[in-house]
């Protein structure tokens, strides 16, 4: 069977894509970034792909075509996760030849599925897209794409259900040629998690309620899902290093099927570097606790409640933000030692295989982590559009 072609656009480090390749089905054929180093992670990682460091609206889509060999009709699925700055202005559609630096990132986005003309795509972003405008927005985007000739339907994922040690909420939306379905995947792992998005449980891709709720869900107990999995369950097997320190060699075994699936392929551990923490900051850390009500106050001047504190040993992690090796950022440190969570930790904790290779500096890498889609969750929804296509 011929590889599913698919093009990633707003790539990052490709890690939505890097999902859909993990299927064995679908091949990663392009992908354009404005970042030098998300795109050269992209590069790195996604062989034998066109990998475009460019303003995807100064690219004409004819160059595109020319460079990845690729004409209407021979794109399987185009996905990506356009910025939310082009949401506040959604103007009528334009041509999707037509070069104008004033279209909207979405716009750029719909140019694609205008030209290209797959039978899938797939957009993920902020749940936040759900609300904006009262809602208008993402009206104006499914009418968009039905002038295109696509049905489209969207939900409020949980990464946290699908297998990734983290509750990460995303939108996303599947739009598929009139005629067909969209489709979404049906969770792998249970837990309820207090929901930043919409609330509408139509809207949220929910597991079946828990066995204590048998009022709700008729539950037996081979169908009972596994709980989400834990922070510790995904790093546990890392080996400690105090805040300045580094370890490039693993000491244990793994301790569960998923960190033997992110080591399956790694011959040696490497980003396992912890943050120099100041003076002052590892007394903070040092009284760290779920929240930053653990801190004396002395210590500190401001912050919101989920800074200088510790994630949860068992609970899924908290949503990563960009700067997850500095303490002052969010919920970013260790359950138990005493210092920020390290890039691999990071990855580890985005589903990132351990021989998945970052390029740039260190605060790149921790951006490119913080801002990208779990491959793991990329896979659940690769397998889902793998059903519309068959």
């Amino acid at each position: 069977m011929a590889q599913l072609k698919v093009m990633d656009l707003f790539c990052g480090t490709g890690g939505f894509s890097k999902g859909f390749e993990n299927t064995g089905v679908f091949s990663v054929v392009f992908g354009i970034d404005v970042l030098p180093a998300a795109i050269e992670t992209f590069r790195l990682n996604h062989s034998a792909a066109i990998a475009l460091n460019e303003d995807i609206r100064k690219v004409p889509l004819e160059h595109v075509s020319h460079r990845a060999k690729l004409k209407q009709g021979e794109v399987d699925v185009i996905v990506g996760g356009p910025p939310c700055q082009g949401f506040s202005s959604i103007r009528p559609f334009r041509s999707a030849v037509e070069d104008d630096p004033r279209n909207s990132l979405f716009e750029e986005f719909a140019g694609y599925v205008s030209y290209f003309r797959p039978p899938v795509f797939v957009m993920e972003n902020v749940v936040g897209l759900a609300t904006h405008n009262r809602g208008t927005s993402i009206e104006q985007m499914q009418d968009r794409f039905d002038m295109l000739g696509y049905t489209s339907d969207w939900r409020i994922l949980n990464a946290a259900h699908f297998g990734v040690p983290q509750k990460r909420e995303r939108l996303v939306m599947v739009g598929v040629q009139h005629g067909s379905k969209p489709r979404f995947p049906s969770p792998t792992h249970a837990g309820e998690f207090r929901t930043i998005g919409v609330r509408d449980p139509a809207r949220r891709l929910l597991p079946p309620p828990l066995p204590d709720q048998p009022e709700l869900f008729a539950i037996d107990e081979e169908s009972k899902l596994p709980s989400a999995l834990t922070t510790m369950e995904a790093i546990g097997d890392l080996p400690p290093v105090a805040a300045g320190e580094a370890a490039n060699e693993y000491d244990l075994l793994p301790q569960n099927d998923y960190q033997a699936a992110r080591r399956q392929r790694a011959n040696h551990l490497d980003l396992h570097v912890a943050t120099g923490h100041t003076e002052r900051m590892l007394k903070i850390i040092r009284h760290s606790g779920s929240n930053i009500s653990s801190v004396p106050q002395h210590l500190i001047t401001s912050g919101f409640s989920s800074c200088y504190s510790r994630l949860d040993p068992d609970e899924p992690a908290v949503t990563l933000t960009v700067n997850f090796v500095h303490p002052a950022s969010n919920k970013c440190i260790h359950p138990f030692q005493d210092r920020a969570l390290t890039l691999r930790e990071g990855a580890r904790l985005q589903s990132f295989d351990d021989d998945f290779v970052f390029s740039g500096t260190r605060t790149q890498i921790a951006k490119q982590i913080g801002n990208a889609v779990p491959p793991l969750l990329g896979q659940a929804i690769a397998e889902s559009v793998l059903d519309i296509l068959k």
